[in-house]
């Protein structure tokens, strides 16, 4: 990808991502430096990018998951400390709310550890882990597009069967 192809998906895309940026984290100036990280991770891949059938349809993807990612890490990170999500965090839980988040977490490692081997790991790498897609590629010698495959398919797996022996 040339520079001015990037310039151009940057014009024509950073107002959806910033929107969808946005909409997750529930903070503008959060969501300006997800956007900005994304396409900063977009120009170091830049190179990689014509594997991909639709660079706009990789950046939101990369947009949501960072997101994600930002988000969880308040989740954990987050020790009382004055943060943009602050108000995420107003009430500490319930007994009866950490039991059953306790229930769900073992309903959820079993449901992984059931999972094909190839899903099982990806998932681990990928959520647990935290290791970005260039780095799962590296260790496992997989393109990068079937790892998100392998790891869409896998998370909708745990999904359904979460919501199977939930209900």
């Amino acid at each position: 990808m040339t520079r001015t192809e990037f310039d151009n998906l940057v014009v024509t895309s950073g107002r959806k991502l910033y929107g969808q940026a946005c909409r997750i984290l529930g903070d503008r100036e959060e969501a300006e430096d997800a956007v900005q990280e994304v396409f900063v991770r977009l120009w170091k891949m830049k190179m990689r990018l014509d594997e991909y059938e639709s660079v706009e349809a990789l950046a939101m993807t990369m947009v949501k998951n960072y997101c994600i990612d930002q988000l969880r890490k308040l989740r954990f990170i987050d020790q009382g400390g004055e943060t943009a999500f602050s108000g995420l965090h107003d009430s500490a839980p319930s007994p009866q709310e950490l039991i059953e988040r306790q229930e769900a977490s073992d309903i959820m490692i079993r449901i992984i550890g059931e999972l094909p081997e190839q899903y099982r790991e990806v998932i681990r790498m990928r959520d647990m882990e935290e290791l970005s897609f260039e780095e799962i590629a590296e260790i496992t010698g997989q393109n990068i597009n079937n790892l998100r495959v392998s790891l869409s398919r896998a998370r909708k797996s745990v999904r359904d069967e979460f919501r199977k022996q939930t209900k």
